[in-house]
């Protein structure tokens, strides 16, 4: 099972790419993250005529999160326990072939000093809960997504830039590694540990992209059982080269069957 993972930044300006990629790489299963657009706008047609079943959560101009399989899709969550009145449409799951798959948009948390960064640091708290109930169940599952989460200084061009940025401070990094602690797997970092300017997001400012100045924010955190099955997992940086871009870039996670 091949899955995909990528924060296109708007599904409508990004469809022409999103549709040439999927023809190319052709995964199994691709996640979307900042669709920002409402579910019933969500250009569903286009990914069915490709052979995708399509399970989009959307809210107007922000966030939207989606599932694209040619496998059958079931047992649909659309959010995360924790806080009925969060509203905010960041996580959708159901399970594919045996395996939970979500797609994921944990929040960006900045600027500091607001409530956006306890948001995301409770986020984090609810994904773990989640995570821990996964395990709980047995079912082998797979959390891939936006994490907006530097792991590592070597996630980053310049650590000492991003130190007091929501996306790399010391609070942030902690809750990730609770993450991990719990028995997961970074796929990535599993399978390239001394991997460097490996990369998933650059910025639109400051000649980010043709200078190399990224982040490694897009990840995929595996159970144990799925972690065992795990094949190959990449980053490819083509489609950020390309007009009309996302400022993130896929990566490709292959499973065994």
């Amino acid at each position: 099972m091949r899955i995909a993972t990528w924060n296109v930044n708007s599904i409508k300006a990004r469809l022409p790419n999103v549709t040439a990629w999927l023809a190319e790489a052709a995964p199994d299963v691709v996640l979307l993250q900042e669709l920002k657009c409402e579910t019933a706008a969500m250009p569903a047609d286009a990914f069915r005529d490709m052979g995708y079943e399509v399970h989009a959560v959307g809210q107007k101009t922000y966030n939207g999160v989606a599932i694209l399989s040619k496998r059958p899709v079931t047992d649909l969550v659309t959010r995360l326990d924790g806080e009925p009145e969060d509203e905010q449409a960041r996580y959708v799951e159901g399970t594919i072939d045996g395996i939970r798959v979500a797609s994921l948009y944990l929040p960006n948390g900045n600027p500091l000093g607001t409530e956006k960064y306890p948001y995301k640091l409770r986020w984090m708290d609810r994904l773990k809960a989640r995570a821990a109930s996964l395990l709980d169940s047995g079912v082998p599952f797979v959390l891939g997504g936006d994490y907006n989460v530097i792991p590592q200084p070597e996630d980053c061009y310049d650590p000492e830039a991003w130190s007091t940025d929501a996306l790399f401070r010391y609070e942030t990094r902690a809750k990730f590694r609770e993450l991990l602690n719990l028995g997961l797997t970074e796929a990535y970092r599993a399978l390239h540990p001394a991997a460097r300017h490996a990369y998933t997001f650059w910025d639109y400012q400051a000649g980010a992209w043709p200078r190399d100045l990224g982040i490694r924010i897009d990840h995929f955190l595996l159970s144990p059982a799925a972690a065992d099955r795990l094949l190959a997992c990449d980053i490819d940086r083509g489609p950020r080269g390309q007009e009309k871009a996302s400022d993130h870039t896929p990566v490709l996670l292959d499973l065994m069957d």
